[in-house]
Parts: structure tokens; sequence; C-alpha cells
């Protein structure tokens, strides 16, 4: 006979039976029950952040790099819509996510109680599932299906609302073991056919990378490339989909890439999409390849048959998960398979487009990432949000291991800090770097004193140019010397990470770069580096005044 429960109680119970070793949360009194019957789960670690847009980021971080739900509690209202952020990026992003909202009582509802939201309705359209739980006898089964909704198909977010009357609620309620994501196995007969149109093709082309994609993915998939000769672009922010030194890895798409590659991929006649969505940034605003792609075959591979032909009409549809496509890919090529020069020929243009030139600037952002490269090992998690600051990592770093970049496909500001924290979290043993921008940094900035608590190791690059620089690169493009709103008056940010008790230096120039980096890499905390460039230099390939002049 199952003994009586608190909801609270059940809840953690049923989240240890799922394999949760940690959450992120800021407390709130309407899921106190919860927090209680943390106390006595050691196995599961607290991380109390300071916002709950922290919350939400450093969770979905942490889902991105386990490939499970990362966890979340807050409480309802402002809790929620502050970390509704989060839930925005695992949708768009297609990572594992569970939000636990605290929520009034069953008794209070409708009345717009204090605090009081339309959970599932307003979640509804940021989410793969919304709901509420009415009784705590029933806890153990929503816990199992928000697992089984977030990690299967095209993996994603859930939300779980918790009236605080249900939590305190004493049920009898059997707990469910841990789910499994479902086996998508690749049909070994599909792969006769992409064999026939892969050798039928003269310049084809693999763009891959997504959420269900892993370290073995990657191996297995670069193992087929390299047999073949595929030149292998990489989709919008999965540049850790392979190992960026594979002799055929051609680099990455979305914003300021490689017009090299973009030309290659216009003139290919077929394209084997495998793991990505093909989404608008990927894309290039759906035009790089169109939806209908004339003189284009179209290869799709996809773990979610809802993904396939919902845009893109597909010349060859496979839902499989990625995995098991790489794996049998690369089991069944065979010596047929004549190596190609053009994979060569796409890593020889890349690596070109990736070695920094100097370009006059007093901070010349390209060649101090150069020296990072130098000086950070390859497995470095590098950790950013949104912003053209983050075009010269996307650019000039060289991933080497999966996972290793936490960066957002939604393009969300204020992601890389939380990130970053989860990231040292999860990977004590691994170099976390964060790159922000100054607008980027200071929405999240307070979650430096999360970093301090729990001491994790991390260094901080900041790019201040005193400006939201990427929307002063549209305004100058389509409105030249008429700036409104893009201006900003910064702190000193070197000051502001002591006060975290962080180390902390100001770099102006190009020289001063690389004996501050050594120094920053010799702390045992967080290590903060504030790089004050001029607005001019607006990204790797854009000048304020060549804007200005139509370049």
């Amino acid at each position: 006979m199952t003994k009586l429960r608190t909801g609270g109680r059940i809840l953690v119970d049923n989240l240890i039976a799922q394999r949760c070793d940690r959450i992120f949360t800021v407390p709130g009194e309407s899921f106190l029950p919860v927090l209680d019957a943390l106390v006595d789960a050691p196995s599961i670690d607290l991380v109390v952040c300071r916002q709950e847009g922290g919350v939400g980021f450093m969770a979905e971080a942490d889902g991105k790099m386990t490939h499970r739900p990362g966890i979340a509690f807050v409480t309802r209202g402002p809790g929620a819509t502050n970390a509704s952020i989060g839930v925005h990026v695992a949708m768009q992003d297609s990572t594992p996510m569970i939000l636990f909202v605290g929520d009034v009582a069953r008794d209070a509802r409708d009345r717009e109680g204090f605090q009081e939201v339309d959970f599932p309705a307003f979640f509804g359209p940021l989410c793969k599932w919304a709901a509420q739980i009415e009784s705590a006898a029933r806890i153990p089964e929503y816990v199992a299906r928000a697992y089984a909704t977030a990690i299967s198909g095209r993996p994603g977010p859930v939300v779980l609302a918790l009236p605080e009357d249900m939590l305190e609620e004493e049920a009898e309620a059997v707990d469910r073991p841990a789910v499994a994501r479902p086996i998508q196995a690749c049909d070994p007969a599909v792969l006769n056919t992409l064999f026939d149109k892969l050798r039928a093709a003269k310049s084809p082309i693999a763009i891959v990378g997504g959420a269900d994609w892993d370290k073995e993915t990657g191996e297995a998939f670069a193992l087929f490339a390299m047999r073949s000769g595929l030149p292998v672009a990489v989709a919008f922010r999965r540049q850790d989909a392979l190992p960026n030194d594979c002799p055929v890895y051609a680099g990455n798409l979305g914003y300021g890439p490689n017009p090299k590659l973009i030309e290659r991929i216009r003139q290919a006649d077929l394209v084997l999409a495998v793991g990505t969505r093909l989404g608008e940034a990927t894309t290039d605003g759906y035009t790089l390849i169109s939806p209908d792609h004339p003189d284009q075959v179209l290869i799709h591979v996809h773990p979610d048959p809802d993904e396939l032909n919902r845009v893109y009409r597909t010349d060859l549809s496979i839902c499989a998960d990625s995995t098991s496509f790489a794996r049998l890919l690369a089991a069944t090529a065979d010596e047929t398979f004549v190596g190609s020069p053009s994979g060569g020929e796409a890593h020889a243009q890349w690596l070109e487009w990736s070695t920094p030139q100097p370009n006059g600037a007093a901070l010349d952002l390209g060649l101090c990432w150069g020296t990072v490269g130098e000086q950070l090992p390859g497995d470095t998690i590098i950790c950013n949000g949104a912003g053209n600051f983050s075009a010269w990592a996307h650019r000039f770093w060289r991933y080497a291991a999966q996972p290793s970049q936490l960066a957002p496909t939604a393009g969300a500001m204020g992601y890389g800090l939380p990130a970053a924290v989860a990231a040292a979290i999860r990977f004590p043993e691994r170099r976390v770097l964060c790159v922000a921008g100054d607008g980027d940094f200071l929405m999240n900035g307070q979650e430096l004193a999360t970093a301090a608590q729990y001491g994790a190791r991390l260094l901080v690059l900041l790019v201040d140019n005193g400006a939201y620089g990427t929307i002063r690169m549209h305004q100058e493009r389509r409105y030249p010397r008429r700036i409104s709103g893009t201006a900003l008056a910064n702190p000193d940010f070197a000051a502001l990470a002591r006060a975290y008790h962080g180390w902390a230096e100001t770099v102006e120039t190009t020289e001063q770069f690389a004996p501050a980096l050594a120094r920053a890499l010799e702390q045992p905390g967080i290590a903060f580096l504030h790089l004050k460039t001029d607005i001019e230099r607006i990204s790797p390939a854009l000048t304020v005044s060549g804007l200005r002049a139509g370049k």
C-alpha cells in the first residue's frame, strides 16, 4: 500500500525517478512544499538564480548540454512571465526543458487573484505542451508525460502549472519510472535511394546540426563525408556539430557567413539536410534555399515527421533521429563512394575565411580571437547571446568538441552569461567562455552573483562599443547618419565585475589583450575582460563609414 505524501513530495520524488539532478529557480511562496521536499533530496542540486530570465536561460542551456530536460521552477505572474523568454528559446532551439510554475490555489482561480495568469493559455503558443496539474495523485503521470513530450520527436519545452493548494494536498500516488527518448531508427532500404541521388549529383552539399545531434553523430557523419568528399556546412549556431578541423567542414550558415559558402550552396544541385529545420537564419530568410528550391534536390532527415514537408518541399524525406541515420550512413557507404575534391576545396575556403587578418582597429577583435584560439583549449564551451559582437566568435573560433556552443538560434539577448553559469556547473573540468556585448550583458549581468555563489569558473569577454550594435548596423544601412535609440551610456564594467567578487581588467588595444587574457586564465573563479572598442568596426566585415557609403 502506498503511503500518503504531499503533492510537493510526490513531485520531487518523481523528478528523482526521471533522473533529474539539477533545478534552477528563484524561490516563490507558491511552491513552498516543493522547496521543503528538496531539503530531503540531496541528489538534486538546487541552483538559486537572481532573476527568472536567468532561470529560464540556465535550464535551457542545461537541456542543450545533457539532451535531458533542463528543469526550472518559478512562481506565478511576474516569475512566469520573466521566465517565458527561456521557454521561447527552448522552443525555437528545439531544446528539452520543463518549466514548473507555482500557481494560485484552485478555489481562487478565475477571480484575477494575486499574480494570477491562465498559464496553459499564456504558454500554449510558446511550447510543445502546457497544462495544469489539478490532482496530486496524478503528478507522476504529468511528470512522465512532460519528460516524454520534451525529449521526443523535435525536442522542446513543456510548462506545468502547480496550484499551491494541490502541492499541499496529501495523496497516494504510484511513481513512474524514467522515460527514454523513443528510438527512431533509419530504414536501411531508404539509403539506396539516397545513395543513388548522391551519386547522380555533380555539386552536392550537406547542412547539418540539430537538437538531437551529439558527439557520436558528428563523428559518424564526418566519417561518411570524408569518405565521399561531401562538403558539410552547419546550421545557424550549430557549429559544434562536427569538429571544425574535419577536412570537409565548410563553415557555418546564419548571419555573416562566408560568401564563398553561400555561392557553393546556391550552385548545389543536391542539398542533404540532417537534423536541421532549415530555419530562417540558416537559409537567410528562406532565400538561400527556397521552400520550392527549383533545380535543387532536397533530402531532409529529421526526427519529427511534422517537420518534414512543413515548410520545404522535399524530394526525399527520412524520419529518423540524427544519430541512427549518421551511424547507418557511415556503416553502409562503401568503396563505391570515391572521394571528391569539393569537400577539401570547401574546407580550404573556410580556413581562409576563419583566419583573422589585421583590420587597423586599435582593438582588433579578429586578432584577439586568434589569441583566444591559441590560449584556450579546443573543448572550451563558448556561450553568447545576440548581437554583432558574436560574429567574431562565430567566424574565428574553431569548435572542436560537442557540446561546446551555447547560443540561442532564437536570437535572445542576455543568454550568454546564464548559459555560461549552467555550463560551468555542469562541466567544472572544462573551460567556459562567455562573450557578450555591452547591451547584451546588462540584460542578465546579475547572474554573476549566481556564478560567484556556486563557485563557477568562467571567463567573460565583454565587447563594449557603447551601442546596440546590431540595430545601429541596420539603422546605418537604411537611414544613414540618422542615429536614434541605439546609443548606450555604460558603467565601468570591470568595476562591476569586481563588485561580484570577480577578477577584472579593461583592455583598449590589441597589444594589451594577450597578456590580459593570460592573467585572466590564471584566475580560479570569475575572470572578466572589459574590451573597449569603436563603433566604427561594427562587424568583422562591415564598418559604419562603409555602410554610409552603401558598401
